[in-house]
């Protein structure tokens, strides 16, 4: 069986999208993240256990084009404004934690017997977090803008560039050893490739992006095209200068982020972005081999304790020292509690350089491995974590939190309406009551959205809807109605329905008056009416509903029931 799968590379790849499959349902039934069974695919697959996995050439093919992809649709959601915004913490905040991992890596090495120079290159390789992990975490939660995740992306590609870096000077000098691999690039020259790269940018942005994707909106598989064309190409020229493959694929997605078509872009490319991906994950897991794990246990489970408590931890401290809040800061440090598959590849470097034993692959393995996993459930399940450790978090949080707006600034006002979550349904129905002279209050974690918002001329504050601390600040007592305009999205990471943790916070705050929210389906609106929704509001239902009596009014006959199915939503109004 095993010799007809590896006969060509599309059974191969059949092979693999089947096993993927049954590994990934077998996951969902178990409730864990999409992430870690696709790596156990790759486990499974690799030379460890069913030795699958040769098309390797076809296989990295298809993960670096995901990775270009992912990267891509971060940078066409960016906001410039919000870059410079958030840029100096995330420039202190990722070289802070590469400064202190690495310090304190180095003597915890030293500490359980390796040499120096095993020392530094280990203590090294666990400053890397993976970027690529991060952001389809967040991607997934859909937290990949709010503001924890915007700082986090923004401290990650600032990693990104120290692994840069760290690679060409490994390559370059060849420390200690007369065969280091020839390189063709300096900091100096990536330094100022990466200059010119983002001045064409600003120019591409300024002169060509608009005028270009108006043109080729004309066919929409064109505009799909070309844009994954730009990220192949931009990704093609930042991995040849150095950058790296990421940094090119998110300056591709930033320079058509200010067109009118990015919206359509990205969420044409969303699905494409998650089969490719689902390569990346078994490559990545293909490339652990579990025969190098028997040594070095003892070390790597101080390591893996290391990178699990103590990257989160710095971050912490940092963002805190600058004005974060707590709840912020420890999102944002979740982000780095693993290693990177940079890790892997940048002590392969030293080994083949000479500088370490073969058997340190195994304990950076198995570092990897311990912290890839852990993290991800960490990262899927932070904000049941935040709600455990937040009585101890207290410490790393300046009085008044300069850099973030607290809630507390409203108490004395009057809000009729409050609503969570300024989508495209909460600011029309906002716009709409404002004109009604309803004095309307909206609530969000996406600094964009907010910013949209104050533009408006609607008062708003960024905050989290499930942190309880948060929620028991808002101006509740004399408002007559709380709106959740949040729906729920099913990601197969968590289950947290944060419509009902609204109902459970805004209740246990004191709030006394209505609560509405919105549903996707008739079953939906049944479960919330019994954790005593007052209205549920189904958007397309309504829209229709609405749209049925336009078009009667315009036939001139008698509205009445549009739908003998459905069970009328606002009835208790």
């Amino acid at each position: 069986m095993l010799d007809f799968v590896v006969q060509s590379s599309f059974t191969e790849v059949a092979a693999l999208l089947v096993l993927a499959a049954i590994i990934g349902f077998i996951g969902i039934l178990l409730r864990q993240p999409l992430i870690v069974s696709f790596i156990a695919v790759g486990l499974i697959a690799g030379p460890s256990v069913l030795d699958i996995v040769h098309s390797r050439e076809q296989i990295e093919l298809l993960s670096e084009l995901g990775i270009a992809v992912l990267l891509f649709l971060v940078g066409i959601k960016l906001d410039v404004k919000l870059i410079r915004s958030i840029g100096g913490v995330s420039l202190l905040t990722g070289l802070g934690q590469v400064a202190f991992t690495s310090i304190f890596g180095y003597f915890i090495g030293l500490a359980i017997g390796l040499n120096h120079v095993t020392s530094i290159y280990v203590a090294v390789a666990l400053t890397f977090s993976s970027t690529i992990i991060i952001v389809k975490l967040l991607s997934d939660k859909r937290e990949i803008d709010s503001l924890h995740g915007q700082i986090a992306l923004g401290f990650l590609i600032v990693q990104d560039l120290v692994v840069v870096m760290a690679m060409i000077v490994l390559a370059a000098i060849g420390i200690g050893s007369g065969h280091a691999p020839a390189s063709n690039s300096s900091v100096w020259q990536v330094a100022i490739s990466g200059i010119g790269l983002l001045l064409f940018v600003i120019l591409f942005v300024r002169y060509i992006a608009d005028p270009l994707t108006e043109k080729l909106a004309k066919a929409t598989e064109l505009l799909v095209v070309y844009a994954l064309a730009q990220t192949a190409l931009f990704a093609a020229i930042g991995d040849l200068v150095g950058l790296g493959k990421e940094v090119g694929g998110l300056l591709a997605g930033v320079a058509l982020a200010s067109t009118p078509y990015r919206e359509s872009i990205a969420a044409r490319l969303a699905p494409l972005r998650d089969f490719l991906l689902l390569f990346f994950f078994i490559a990545l897991g293909a490339q652990l081999d579990l025969s190098l794990l028997g040594s070095h246990i003892s070390g790597a489970i101080i390591f893996s304790l290391f990178v699990l408590i103590g990257n989160p931890l710095i971050v912490i401290v940092i963002m805190g020292a600058m004005g974060y809040r707590k709840r912020t800061s420890f999102l944002a440090g979740l982000t780095v509690a693993q290693i990177s598959e940079f890790s892997l590849i940048f002590v392969t470097m030293g080994i083949s350089l000479g500088h370490m034993q073969q058997d340190v692959l195994g304990l950076v393995t198995l570092v990897g491995i311990v912290t890839i996993a852990a993290s991800t459930y960490m990262i899927t399940y932070s904000h049941q974590l935040y709600r455990l450790f937040e009585p101890l978090l207290g410490i790393f949080e300046r009085p008044g939190t300069p850099r973030e707006q607290s809630a507390e600034q409203h108490v004395g006002d009057h809000y009729q309406v409050i609503i969570f979550g300024l989508g495209r349904l909460g600011t029309a129905i906002a716009t709409r009551l404002k004109a009604q002279g309803i004095k309307v209050l909206g609530l969000d974690f996406n600094p964009v959205a907010i910013k949209y918002w104050r533009h408006l001329g609607l008062d708003t504050e960024y905050g989290d809807v499930t942190d309880a601390e948060f929620v028991a600040e808002l101006p509740l007592r004399h408002a007559k109605w709380v709106v959740s305009a949040i729906p729920h999205h099913q990601t197969g990471l968590s289950s947290e329905d944060m419509r009902k943790t609204i109902i459970q916070l805004t209740r246990a705050a004191g709030f006394a008056g209505q609560l509405a929210t919105v549903s996707q389906s008739k079953i939906e609106s049944e479960e919330l009416r019994l954790q005593g929704v007052d209205l549920v509001l189904e958007p397309f239902q309504d829209a229709a509903d609405r749209a049925c009596e336009l078009l009667l009014e315009g036939l001139d006959v008698q509205s009445g029931p549009h739908d003998a199915n459905r069970e009328p939503n606002h009835e208790q109004v």
